[in-house]
This record gives C-alpha cells, sequence and structure tokens, in this order.
C-alpha cells in the first residue's frame, strides 16, 4: 500500500488580529501592479495581497487603524475605504464563481 502524503493547506495570517487561519477562509486585498487596491475573492490576482478575516470586527479594525495602508504600502483615503467596506461586504467566501471588486 502507497502511503498518503500528508497535504498541506496554505495558512495565511489576519492582518487585524493576527490569527492564522486556512487562506481559502480569509479575504485577501491587493495592490495591483498599477496601484489600484482590490478585494480578490478568488485568491490569485497578481500583486501585493494581505488577507483579513471575515468577520466584520476586523475590517473595521483595518479601517480604523488604517492597516491596510501599512501592509499593501499604499494610500487610501475615506473614499476608498467606503468602497472596500461596499466589496467586503459583497463577498461570498464559499463561491466558487466569486470575483474582485475594484475601486
Amino acid at each position: 500500500m502507497i502511503p498518503v502524503k500528508d497535504i498541506r493547506k496554505p495558512l495565511r495570517s489576519c492582518i487585524a488580529c493576527r490569527q492564522t487561519a486556512d487562506k481559502r477562509t480569509l479575504v485577501r486585498f491587493v495592490r495591483t501592479p498599477d496601484g489600484a487596491v482590490l478585494v480578490d475573492a478568488t485568491g490569485r490576482r497578481a500583486g501585493r495581497g494581505a488577507y483579513v478575516c471575515v468577520a466584520g470586527a476586523c475590517f473595521e479594525k483595518v479601517c480604523k487603524g488604517h492597516l491596510l495602508e501599512r501592509a499593501l504600502r499604499v494610500k487610501l483615503d475615506a473614499r476608498d475605504y467606503a468602497g472596500l467596506k461596499e466589496a467586503f461586504a459583497g463577498i461570498d467566501c464559499g463561491s466558487a464563481d466569486a470575483k474582485a471588486f475594484e475601486v
């Protein structure tokens, strides 16, 4: 009998609460090479990424502390955060046909 390999799931940390979780259970924010910040539900867009728990409290902490600016090395204003919040609310993490929302 051939031994079954231990399949490891990729782990990422939430930038708000610092909890480590499976990559698929977190929402990814990405700064694309052209400088746009997106909510990436697919987790496959090219660019610098930061992960946040699906919990609304973590996203509120990200907005209040400007944690995305630090993690993505970009400046965001209140309008950007409002757009990201709207996109974050529309995310269904379990959806296979989820799309990236641009701000």
